[in-house]
């Protein structure tokens, strides 16, 4: 069994990650949003220096991110902008 001190650790331990992802999350939407390409905005120091590649995979499946790729996809094709 794990004693209490282990459970309050583990628990604070995933909050913190919770919010390290939400604010990735927010930052990836962001710049998509400003016009930078994915790969581009995963590659920034910022978001590197705070996922591991698993936590990234995981990020990357937001609903929140996914809906912002789709609506510069929609936009671009609108436009005919494809190469930003």
């Amino acid at each position: 069994m794990t004693s209490v001190n282990e459970r309050i650790k583990l628990f604070f331990d995933e909050m913190a990650t919770d919010v390290v992802e939400e604010r990735v999350i927010e930052y990836v939407v962001r710049e998509v949003h400003n016009g930078r390409r994915l790969m581009e905005v995963i590659d920034d120091p910022y978001v590197r220096n705070r996922l591991s590649e698993d936590k990234l995979a995981k990020v990357l499946e937001n609903s929140e991110i996914i809906e912002a790729l789709e609506q510069e996809i929609r936009s671009s094709m609108n436009t005919g902008d494809f190469t930003s």
